[in-house]
C-alpha cells in the first residue's frame, strides 16, 4: 500500500487570468482532489505576491471545505510571527467546528522570534551536492541574501506587523495555541476553556520546517507530526527529518514520529509534455527569489521565448533539478526514491501549470498511478 498523497495549493495566477479565476480554480482542485483519492488538501500563506494570492489559509479552507466532504483540508502553512496564537487558535477552531474531522493546522515560524542558538550561522564552508544511498538528489544550499535584504521583502515584513508589535517566542506560541484548541487555556490563574469554539476533536497540529533547526526540534520535542519542506529547501530535507526524528518524544496525540514531505511535480501523458508544461517554473521561482514577488506564472511559450540568463538560471537551478517532472510512471518512479530516502509517511504534492486544467490533469494523473503502484 503506497503512502497517502496530499496537495499543496498556493492559490498561484496564471499570466493572462485573473485573482477570481484563480480562487474559483483552487476550490475545483480541491473538488478533483478529493474525488482522485488524495488525503489532504492545504493551503500555503503568501502575501503581497501577483502571482500567489494565497494570503489567508483560514479563508480559502473554508471556501474548500464548502465544495469538498471528506478530505483533509489544512494550512501548510499559516505564518505565526504576525499572528497571536489565539487569533489563529480560534480560527481553525471555527472552522473545525464548522468541518468536524477534516481541519489540519500546520504551523511556519517565519517571522518569530528565534531562539539564540538559531541565529548563529553555520560555520565552516557549505555543504556540497550529493545523492542519498536511494539516490535521492540533496543540492548544495542556495544563498538567499538578495530576498532578504530587498526592499520589496523588507516592506512587506514590516506591513505585516502592527507598529511596535514583537512576535512571542515560537514555542510560546505553539504550546498557547494547544492549550486553547484543547480548552486548557489558564492565563494568571484564571481558565478560559471557552477560549476557541472547536467541534469534538481538535485540528491536527503540525509543525512546517525548512532545516534541521528550531522547527524541527519542536515537532519532536512536543509529540507533534512535522512536514518538511524538498520542494522549497531540498539541500535540507534529510536532515531536517533525521533532527526531527532524534527530538521526537510520544504525546498524548502521537506515539511515533510522522512525517509529511511536499514535492513539487508535473504530470502529463509523456514525458516531452510535462517537461514542455513546465517551462515556466524557473522564471516563477526566480521572480521569488530575487525579491521582486511571484509573478502570474507565465505560459511555457512565454517562458521558451525569454530563457534565464546563466545567473539567474543557477539562482533557481537547485529548484528546477529537484522537481518531478514526467510521465506517470516516471513521477512514481521519483516520489518513490523520495519517499524511501526520507522515511516520509505522506507526501504532499505541488503543482503549478499556465492552464489549470492541466494541473488538475497532473494530480489526477499521479493519484491514479501511486494508487495503481
Amino acid at each position: 500500500m503506497p503512502v497517502p498523497l496530499g496537495v499543496l495549493d498556493l492559490v498561484p495566477v496564471s499570466s493572462g487570468s485573473t485573482p477570481a479565476k484563480a480562487l474559483a480554480d483552487s476550490v475545483e482542485l480541491a473538488r478533483r482532489a478529493e474525488a482522485a483519492g488524495y488525503h489532504r488538501h492545504w493551503f500555503a500563506e503568501h502575501h503581497l505576491n501577483a502571482g500567489v494570492i494565497g494570503s489567508s489559509p483560514a479563508v480559502t479552507i473554508a471556501l474548500a471545505g464548502a465544495a469538498t466532504s471528506t478530505i483533509r483540508i489544512g494550512s501548510g502553512a499559516v505564518l505565526t510571527g504576525h499572528r497571536t496564537a489565539l487569533s489563529i487558535a480560534e480560527e481553525f477552531g471555527l472552522l473545525e467546528a464548522a468541518y468536524p474531522g477534516r481541519i489540519d493546522l500546520g504551523l511556519g515560524r517565519s517571522g518569530n522570534r528565534a531562539k539564540p542558538s538559531s541565529t548563529i550561522a553555520p560555520k565552516g564552508p557549505l555543504p556540497q551536492e550529493r545523492r542519498t544511498p536511494e539516490g535521492l538528489l540533496i543540492p548544495a544550499p542556495v544563498p538567499l541574501g538578495g530576498l532578504l535584504s530587498s526592499p520589496r521583502f523588507q516592506v512587506a515584513s514590516r506591513l505585516q506587523f502592527l507598529p511596535g508589535a514583537e512576535s512571542a517566542p515560537y514555542a510560546d506560541t505553539v504550546a498557547l495555541i494547544q492549550d486553547v484548541l484543547s480548552g486548557s487555556l489558564k492565563v494568571d490563574d484564571l481558565a478560559l476553556p471557552e477560549a476557541a469554539v472547536v467541534g469534538p476533536v481538535p485540528p491536527q497540529l503540525w509543525i512546517l520546517g525548512s532545516s534541521r533547526g528550531e522547527s524541527s526540534a519542536l515537532a519532536g520535542e512536543r509529540g507533534l507530526r512535522f512536514g518538511a519542506n524538498y520542494h522549497v529547501a531540498p539541500s535540507g530535507i534529510v536532515d531536517a527529518v533525521q533532527h526531527y526524528r532524534d527530538s521526537f518524544r510520544p504525546s498524548e496525540d502521537l506515539d511515533a514520529p510522522h512525517v509529511i514531505v511536499s514535492a513539487d511535480v508535473v504530470v502529463a501523458p509523456t514525458d516531452e509534455e510535462a517537461h514542455h508544461l513546465a517551462a515556466g517554473y524557473g522564471h516563477w521561482v526566480h521572480s521569488i527569489r530575487s525579491g521582486a514577488g511571484a509573478i502570474p506564472y507565465p505560459r511555457p511559450e512565454e517562458a521558451l521565448a525569454n530563457p534565464l540568463g546563466e545567473a539567474e538560471a543557477a539562482l533557481v537551478d537547485d529548484r528546477v533539478r529537484t522537481r518531478f517532472v514526467g510521465s506517470p510512471e516516471t513521477v512514481v518512479a521519483g516520489l518513490k526514491v523520495l519517499q524511501r530516502a526520507t522515511g516520509a509517511d505522506e507526501l504532499l504534492i505541488t503543482s503549478v501549470t499556465h492552464d489549470p486544467r492541466l494541473r488538475v490533469r497532473s494530480h489526477e494523473l499521479l493519484a491514479a498511478a501511486w494508487h495503481a503502484a
